[in-house]
């Protein structure tokens, strides 16, 4: 029996706690006043294995084991009934010092976190004798100091491994608290999350800020950004919203992964057009972080065009250029300065101060602002160019980060991008750490209090993680009925989740295929001219046209209308 059980801290002064096997009885009070505790205090004491000591603030019922650490303290402390210390522990001659470290060590040993006062007081001791004794617990990794009861006004002490335990039991409660939801369910979230559902849309600069901060390094055509997937997010959005945000340093765009053999490789590759090219937008301080995600691509083994190669060649002896500047040191034509951007680009070598520059690469020069800065009248003309971009720059290599930092960025903005995070989801990420590393993260974090692991999605393996604020989303959502609402999104889009949270076949990610949910399951896919709409389940007939006009309407900015085509301007 090593522990100590204290009355004094309780508002009843004889309520005994339920670990140790020391009892403390103070202010008068004696542990037979409680009848559970006195019989087996009563035959102890006949047995003289247990005593009472007293002290100047205290009295201590001790076990004969305990007896030369508790005289080590007070030697002439009077004990009721007098007992002498088995042989085996009496032979030892303690110090005060060390005895106390063992009598708080059993003290921590039965008890959760406890204040130095709440230690102090309970062995009738003054706090700065107990704080020597915690020192040396600490030192030795025996006991762990922190504030682990919540609203706690002072540090705690507790033993490792019994903080540990409770710790553990504690991530089990919490991990059964939320009920998991459906997949149609948890579609219906993530609409709300990404702000994509009615009432939940973003608006101004600001919210296109909010929206980039979930979407941030997500990878996707450049031409779907403007067209397709920030208008879904955004009441009325303004291509000038992004112009700003990139021009004030907050926002970046360009290509982070490397050529995928999808592509053609990095050999055999001809230059594609930049409306299918991969672009992330994301926020100009991660852009290390997400470009060490990734493989660097040695340009000098790239099959870049001679007017690439100039153009680089520029770049690296002069640094960031005006386009202007460009034609000036290349000797090139401007037409053909647009042509090696957009060959650069498409590698991932080069980006601009403004997303204008990439905007004016989609658009074919004949809808392109006059150079000479005036307006035609016929027409879709784009109110930019390439020369509107700012300075066109070199992108930085992979930068030296260690890969547990950027697992831990990773694994961070996952959980921004869908609230709840599991292996499944995040099939079409281009910018993944390896899996086990982030499950190392989100365990440490779990750990720490600051996500929370369970099962919130139910009908998917692994391991699943979540913002704490997403559990309380995720559990309106569910309580809410359907409300029939119907959402498109393009093939493109990051929710474009068909095949992954869904049994059906898969939905290839290109802009012009489109996805029709309502509430949360998908009834309709639009892949290509060729195979037309495709039905996923039982829809009437006379509501197939209504529902035919919901998958392919959409609303794109006026600036945007000058780079799509006619039948994506439509609706």
């Amino acid at each position: 029996m090593r522990g100590i059980v204290t009355a004094a801290e309780s508002q009843d002064p004889v309520g005994l706690e339920p670990f140790g096997h020391v009892v403390v009885a103070r202010d008068g009070h004696e542990a037979a006043a409680n009848p559970d505790w006195s019989g087996w205090l009563a035959d102890l004491a006949q047995q003289k294995r247990v005593t009472r000591l007293c002290v100047p603030r205290a009295s201590l019922w001790i076990t004969a084991e305990r007896l030369p650490q508790f005289q080590a303290l007070w030697p002439d402390a009077k004990l009721d009934p007098a007992i002498s210390a088995p042989a085996a522990h009496g032979e030892r001659a303690w110090s005060r010092d060390e005895a106390l470290v063992e009598i708080v060590r059993g003290r921590l040993e039965g008890q959760g976190p406890r204040t130095l006062d709440m230690l102090a007081s309970g062995l009738g001791l003054e706090p700065m004798e107990i704080a020597t004794a915690l020192a040396s617990l600490e030192a030795e990794g025996f006991a762990m100091r922190g504030r682990f009861t919540p609203g706690a006004a002072a540090d705690e002490w507790c033993e490792r491994r019994l903080l540990a335990r409770i710790h553990r039991y504690t991530l089990d409660r919490l991990r059964k608290e939320i009920e998991p939801v459906n997949a149609a369910d948890f579609l219906r979230f993530l609409f709300k999350w990404q702000r994509l559902a009615t009432g939940s849309r973003a608006e101004g600069p600001e919210g296109l800020a909010a929206v980039l901060d979930v979407l941030d390094g997500y990878e996707l055509a450049a031409g779907a950004w403007e067209s397709d997937v920030l208008p879904a997010r955004l009441t009325d959005y303004d291509p000038l919203w992004l112009d700003g945000l990139c021009l004030s340093g907050e926002i970046a765009w360009g290509r982070l992964t490397a050529t995928r053999n999808g592509e053609g490789g990095t050999r055999n590759r001809k230059v594609g057009p930049v409306k299918s090219t991969p672009i992330a937008l994301f926020r100009r301080e991660r852009g290390e972080i997400w470009r060490a995600a990734n493989p660097e691509v040695d340009s000098t083994t790239l099959p870049l065009s001679s007017t690439g190669k100039a153009l680089l060649a520029a770049f690296e002896t002069r640094g960031a250029l005006f386009f202007g500047d460009l034609v000036n040191a290349t000797g090139l034509l401007r037409t053909e300065v647009e042509k090696g951007l957009a060959e650069l680009v498409a590698w991932g070598l080069v980006s601009s101060d403004s997303f204008a520059g990439l905007r004016a690469l989609l658009v074919p020069s004949d809808r392109r602002r006059p150079l000479g800065g005036g307006y035609r009248r016929r027409g879709r003309i784009a109110p930019f160019g390439v020369e509107t971009a700012g300075r066109w720059a070199r992108t930085h290599g992979r930068p030296p980060i260690a890969e547990e930092h950027v697992a831990e960025a990773v694994a961070w903005q996952l959980l921004r991008r869908y609230g709840v995070v599991f292996r499944r989801l995040v099939q079409r990420e281009t910018l993944l750490a390896p899996w086990r590393d982030i499950l190392r993260v989100y365990r440490r974090l779990e750990a720490r209090g600051e996500v929370r692991g369970g099962r919130f999605v139910g009908g998917f393996s692994g391991e699943q993680y979540a913002l704490p604020e997403a559990i309380g989303l995720l559990r309106t959502t569910r309580r809410e009925q359907g409300a029939e609402e119907l959402i498109a999104v393009s093939g493109a889009d990051p929710l474009n989740l068909v095949g992954i949270l869904t049994p059906d076949e898969a939905v290839p990610a290109i802009t012009t295929n489109r996805i029709l949910y309502r509430d949360g399951v998908p009834i309709v896919v639009k892949e290509g001219e060729v195979k037309g709409e495709r039905f996923l389940v039982d829809v009437p007939a006379e509501e197939r046209d209504m529902l035919r006009g919901a998958l392919l309407r959409r609303r794109p900015a006026p600036l945007v209308r000058t780079y799509l085509g006619k039948s994506k301007a439509a609706g």
